[in-house]
């Protein structure tokens, strides 16, 4: 059935829309099924792989068109096939408790597949695991596509249990946090053998990954199209395959090739859409590393580094910073609403809900949003549940059976239920979420779980405390310039007459934004034979146009300008003194707000950002370098906040307010240009371990 291809014809029989929405392909399927209950079936198994077929208009495929971008199912450990496995290994002696099994990729290189297979047992037992055997995962190569089937890695299935004192009295919990510290050794270990490309084998290491090492959940994926992921995974045509749940995924890959290990879900989730965040997701996790810690992981914390990979993709990243947080000890619930926060604050149903505003207040200045548009699932094996992110732009419909079964997905009607059988029926709407707890046999609603993740910690209290909210300044008297030093200024930071007539003019005179029609037929700057500013060399990674416009003026009930100053706190942990901050509306500061923030409590320092002119081009080199070793200094010296001034002489004491100093740039001094020294000093102070 694999290589069987549907005609045209038969697509559009019976189809009265336009042709062309048969064949749309886009934004992935993603959904779970749980029994309420926790009742273990095989036929829940067949709901979830049927209602992934149902998803193959969401995925993607290669030219061959059976080569998958990706689809997969995320579900218990099936321990009876595991049994049935160990009967033949070991005869009538009983499955030993706390064992965990392991979803691993092998190269499809035997010789690589055994160095990797010994690297893996290696690294577990330093870890305190002993490994039991390797299964060889039964599969049907015949329905892969040309691609897929070139790429196929071996698909094996470690299995382990714990061999010493220290973890063998570990409970479930404990053991998944220690798998997940060994999974990450174990992939630390193969990345150093294969950097150093020293044979065929190694290179062919790179293909090594682990979809899933735990003692709760199993993940089955890969470059399949949905219809065929039961076919190509025989477990999962075994009747002996039983879970309680299933989450599914149809991949249709945007910002990455289709890659097996890419498939999801992943570990602990899978989503569709975009994470469109995701540089600056990336960018402030590895800014953050250095002052991540946990009793849980003492010094070992350094084996997690780096926690995000610029390399893989969007979900990948997601669900390696999830995964953290839940090994951490969060719940999944509590880390979905960390990362992925409902736009709250012109939110009306939070009026009477205030405990939930002070949870997303307290973590807006520690962990910024991952932004979809996306609707996330995911499991531990004790609950299974999914969130909408703020914008709601991906559909998310529920079920509710008599009989306990919940069924969410990104379409509707994925699995066939009788209407009488149906007592709850509805639609995650933006920011909300719903989740079925498998331990406790309970359904939760949004706003139950909410109310339950932010009752934990007195965030109100510790923002009333710590946090100051600068209040709205007066507006500055209009400032009396000479024509002549007006023209100066503009000159040295390179406005132009477009600029002032098109732009501000209209800005100031009748308060106004400038609006322009598309296009720009100005020669790029890096060929232009005139001077431009820095901004002008770079533009956009994409290019997206709305109409309306969306900004916060239009969109304010998903959109806000308001950020925070101040130390981040370490992610990982909750304490009253990470809340110590400055909340500021705008991050467009006038005069007044930086006189205000250097009077507070908060302890400021400025640096000058001006160079003599008579150093020459090397000059800007040589300031960039002496900024950034006054900023390592300040911020050594205790300062939380650093304004970096082109109204400071050089030299002046760093706090010195910037306006006590007059204009700054002259016909002597000129500036280093702001993204360039915020992007340095950034920088550096992350590679300083001070960001």
């Amino acid at each position: 059935m694999g290589n069987e291809q549907v005609g045209e014809s038969a697509l559009l029989a019976g189809y009265a829309g336009q042709p062309w929405l048969v064949e749309e392909r886009d934004a992935c399927g993603v959904g779970f099924i749980a029994d309420q209950q926790g009742r273990k079936s095989h036929s829940l198994i067949q709901s979830a792989l049927r209602a992934l077929g149902c998803l193959e208009h969401r995925g993607g495929c290669s030219a061959d068109q059976d080569s998958g971008d990706g689809a997969g199912l995320l579900t218990a450990i099936p321990w009876s096939i595991i049994e049935q496995w160990w009967g033949l290994e070991k005869g009538t002696k009983p499955l030993p408790d706390g064992v965990a099994v392991g979803m691993v990729f092998l190269p499809s290189m035997e010789s690589a597949a055994a160095i990797a297979r010994k690297m893996v047992e290696s690294e577990l037992q330093a870890d305190g695991f002993a490994v039991l055997g390797w299964r060889i995962v039964p599969v049907n190569p015949d329905v892969l596509g040309i691609q897929a089937k070139a790429n196929q890695p071996q698909i094996e299935q470690v299995i382990v249990q714990p061999a010493t004192p220290e973890t063998t009295q570990l409970d479930l919990d404990g053991l998944d946090r220690e798998l997940y510290l060994a999974r990450r050794r174990i992939h630390n270990a193969i990345a150093q053998v294969v950097q150093s490309a020293a044979s065929a084998e190694t290179t062919a290491l790179q293909d090594f990954y682990i979809c899933s090492l735990s003692v709760r959940t199993i993940v089955y994926k890969g470059m399949v199209r949905s219809a065929v992921l039961g076919s190509f995974y025989l477990d999962l045509q075994n009747s002996a395959y039983t879970s309680a749940f299933a989450c599914y995924h149809r991949r249709f890959s945007t910002n990455t090739l289709p890659r097996w290990p890419l498939a999801q879900p992943m570990r602990l989730l899978g989503h569709n859409g975009e994470i469109n965040t995701l540089l600056g997701n990336i960018n402030w996790m590895m800014a953050r590393q250095s002052d991540l810690e946990h009793e849980r992981w003492g010094d070992r914390i350094d084996v997690l580094k780096p926690i995000v990979n610029a390399d893989v993709s969007d979900s990948a990243n997601l669900d390696n910073v999830f995964e953290l947080l839940v090994r951490s000890g969060r719940s999944p619930l509590e880390a979905l609403m960390v990362m992925v926060p409902e736009a709250y604050r012109n939110q009306p149903e939070l009026a009477d809900k205030p405990e939930i505003t002070d949870f997303y207040e307290y973590y807006s200045g520690i962990q910024e949003p991952w932004d979809g548009p996306a609707l996330l699932v995911c499991s531990d094996g004790k609950m299974v549940g999914a969130t909408l992110d703020r914008n709601g732009l991906r559909p998310a419909r529920y079920v509710i059976t008599r009989d306990g079964l919940i069924i969410v997905s990104s379409e509707a009607g994925v699995v066939a239920v009788d209407e009488t059988d149906i007592v709850e029926k509805g639609r995650l709407g933006p920011g909300t979420a719903i989740a079925v707890d498998l331990e406790n046999h309970e359904i939760l609603h949004n706003w139950e779980i909410k109310q339950k993740v932010a009752s934990q910690q007195p965030y109100g209290a510790w923002l009333q405390q710590h946090r100051y909210e600068l209040p709205r300044q007066p507006f500055l008297d209009t400032p009396q310039l000479l024509s002549d030093e007006l023209l100066r200024q503009q000159t040295a930071f390179g406005y132009t007459t477009e600029d002032v007539e098109m732009v501000i003019e209209g800005m100031a005179v009748q308060g106004k934004e400038p609006t322009f029609c598309m296009g720009d037929d100005a020669p790029l700057a890096i060929l232009s034979e005139k001077a431009r500013l820095l901004y002008d060399y770079f533009k956009q990674r994409f290019a997206q146009v709305t109409n309306p416009a969306i900004d916060p003026l239009r969109e304010n009930l998903v959109m806000s300008l308001a950020m925070e100053l101040g130390p981040r706190g370490n992610l990982l942990k909750e304490k009253p003194e990470f809340a110590h901050r400055i909340k500021v509306e705008s991050p467009v500061l006038s005069e007044p707000d930086l006189q205000a923030i250097q009077d507070s409590d908060y302890k400021v320092a400025s640096v000058s950002t001006l160079y003599a002119v008579s150093d020459g081009p090397g000059g800007l080199k040589h300031a960039v370098e002496r900024i950034c070793q006054q900023a390592v200094q300040v911020v050594s010296a205790g300062n939380t906040i650093v304004i970096l001034s082109d109204r400071l002489r050089p030299g002046t004491r760093p706090d010195t307010h910037p306006d006590h100093q007059g204009q700054g740039v002259s016909e002597t001094l000129t500036f280093v240009p702001p993204l360039v020294v915020i992007g340095a000093v950034h920088h550096h102070l992350i590679q300083q371990g001070l960001r």
